[in-house]
């Protein structure tokens, strides 16, 4: 018997509980995996709330992120006692996820842990570290180089964007970071922002083409803020979208990608070839900071992983919950 967060919906009814599971009612999996660590990403909270249809299938196991230790393998990659991390590939959505003692998982989904990370600091990066790192690795990818002018990163005092801010910052970029919480601009330039501006002035609807200002952009928002970034963005720059926590609708025009040359990719971390999330993790482990992990992280058990769910589907929280399994 093993401890997980179990969500279900009967004839409507949601129910999330935690409660005591038989190993054999785990989903089938070739690697069976004990859960040292897991985070609490956006997905989770929706999940955990019940507050938009992400889970697939019920009774289902949240958490889309996880590190610890294999316990039984029948994957060829794969022994006991490796240690490894899980980000997406449909975990805590169609597949029971690892807000639980123990996971049944494909081996084609593990990235081994970097020697420099223990579980617990692989989870307050997890999915938003390695999303951040993607967004980072396609903006290097487009040619902006550090002197190319700022870089602006929206939602930037959430998991994706703090994370961002750090490595932005780290790789010599100048970073301006917007944000709708007046008390997070020392948060903010502590991880490395050198000017933090209100989201206010980007919430709602502009015109399609503005000032020009941003050499690259990272977004987590989506709707007017994303509109809004795209119509500053200068000529042949780049806006890596990967998020929608202001709306995933997109309310602007052609006008900034076949005028100014704008690029704008798309950032998806949930189906990403195993070759790519090796890459991001690594470059995660050479670059980012240690010393902002504190700054970033705010712990929390396994049993109070609901309630945070709850502050973070609020607005109340900033960078990451890293849930001590």
């Amino acid at each position: 018997m093993f401890k997980a967060w179990v969500l279900n919906k009967t004839e409507g009814v949601f129910d999330a509980s935690l409660r005591d599971v038989d190993e054999s009612e785990l989903p089938d999996g070739d690697v069976l995996v004990q859960v040292e660590h897991s985070s609490l990403n956006y997905k989770d909270a929706l999940a955990l709330t019940d507050s938009a249809p992400v889970v697939r299938k019920w009774p289902m196991v949240p958490g889309i992120d996880g590190a610890g230790v294999v316990l039984e393998s029948r994957h060829a990659a794969w022994m006991p006692g490796d240690r490894w991390i899980v980000n997406g590939w449909g975990v805590g959505e169609s597949h029971w996820g690892c807000l639980a003692e123990r996971a049944s998982l494909k081996g084609d989904w593990l990235v081994p842990l970097p020697p420099r990370f223990d579980t617990r600091e692989a989870m307050i990066l997890g999915t938003a570290g390695y999303t951040a790192m993607l967004a980072v690795q396609a903006i290097a990818a487009h040619g902006v180089r550090a002197d190319a002018g700022d870089v602006l990163v929206t939602g930037a005092s959430g998991g994706v964007g703090s994370v961002a801010v750090s490595l932005l910052a780290r790789r010599g970029y100048r970073v301006v970071a917007l944000s709708g919480k007046p008390d997070a601009s020392g948060y903010l330039q502590e991880l490395g922002a050198a000017e933090v501006m209100d989201r206010a002035g980007f919430s709602a609807a502009g015109k399609p083409l503005q000032k020009e200002r941003w050499a690259a952009v990272v977004d987590t928002a989506g709707s007017h803020i994303l509109a809004n970034a795209c119509a500053q963005t200068r000529w042949g720059g780049i806006v890596a979208a990967c998020g929608l926590a202001q709306g995933m609708d997109f309310p602007t025009t052609v006008a900034p990608f076949i005028l100014r040359g704008v690029t704008l990719a798309g950032i998806d971390s949930v189906m990403q070839p195993l070759v790519a999330r090796r890459a991001a993790w690594t470059a995660l482990a050479d670059e980012f900071d240690l010393n902002q992990l504190a700054r970033i992280a705010h712990d929390v058990p396994l049993s109070d992983a609901r309630e945070a769910a709850q502050q973070l589907m609020l607005g109340r929280s900033r960078g990451r919950y890293v849930v001590n399994i």
